[in-house]
Formats: C-alpha cells, sequence, structure tokens
C-alpha cells in the first residue's frame, strides 16, 4: 500500500498527515519554515509515495493578504517536490468534499465524522483511536492524505 503525505496550508501554520496501510504514520500543525523543512526530508528519503496540497479555490469573493500568502505556500511546497521529483499533485476541498460525504455542501465537520465513522473513536488517552491526537487543521491534512490512498493516486 502506499505512503500518502496530505497538506493544509495556511499563511502561517500548515497541517499534515502521513498516512500509510490504514494508519496515520505522523501528523501534526507546524510553522511553515517547520513545514517546508518536513517536506524536504520526506522527499529527499523518498518516504511518501504521492504529497497532496490542498489548492485555494475562487468561488468570487473579494480576498486578502492571508490568502495570496497561503496561495504562496502551495506553491512552495510543490516546487519543494519538484527539486526531489517528488509525486505530487494539488486537492481541491470540493474534491475531498465529494469523496467523503458525496456533495460540495459539506462541512468540516462532517468530513471530520466521516472519518470517525471509517476509523472508529478517537479515544482517549488510556484507550486511543487511530485518530487519537487529530485536532483543527490536522482533520483536514488527515481527509487529504487518506483520499489520496483511496484513489490510489
Amino acid at each position: 500500500m502506499k505512503t500518502t503525505l496530505g497538506i493544509d496550508p495556511g499563511n502561517e501554520f500548515s497541517a499534515y498527515t502521513i498516512y500509510r496501510d490504514g494508519k496515520l504514520i505522523k501528523f501534526g500543525k507546524v510553522p511553515n519554515d517547520e513545514m517546508k523543512f518536513i517536506l524536504t526530508t520526506v522527499c529527499f528519503k523518498k518516504e511518501v509515495d504521492i504529497v497532496l496540497v490542498e489548492g485555494i479555490q475562487s468561488f468570487g469573493m473579494p480576498v486578502g493578504k492571508t490568502v495570496f500568502e497561503t496561495a504562496y505556500m502551495v506553491g512552495r511546497y510543490l516546487g519543494i517536490c519538484d527539486v526531489y521529483q517528488q509525486k505530487s499533485q494539488i486537492v481541491y476541498r470540493s474534491d475531498i468534499k465529494m469523496h467523503f460525504c458525496a456533495t460540495t455542501k459539506a462541512k468540516d465537520g462532517n468530513i471530520r465524522q466521516a472519518l470517525i465513522d471509517r476509523f472508529g473513536e478517537v479515544g482517549v488517552k488510556k484507550n486511543p483511536g487511530i485518530l487519537y491526537g487529530v485536532s483543527a487543521d490536522v482533520w483536514s491534512s488527515t481527509a487529504i492524505a487518506v483520499y489520496a490512498s483511496d484513489k490510489d493516486l
């Protein structure tokens, strides 16, 4: 089975998940400089088969500086992949919503619930589930990594 890396980029912090064989190998939300280091290391060592980065979608509304800064990070992450000849791809939120919820109207909570339905309860420290420790934007990066595995990208 393939090892996938899903990245939910942000203007200052990015979430990531490395996924293989139904298990979350590593995940977190880190400053973008640290994400670039992690990505460089993973690509250099050929630890993943594909990197998926969530792309920015326009819905015709005005956007501010943070959206552009996030878009620049998408390009930087894909550039790192190119340097190391790492297979990579942009994935859009609408694709993730359709994959897990069969509708583009799904919200983040719906995707979170779809992951819980699939992998089981998050659990507690004494009895952690597969998703134990996943929070905030890491739900998104996990959905991206699982999507890549499911689609055999």
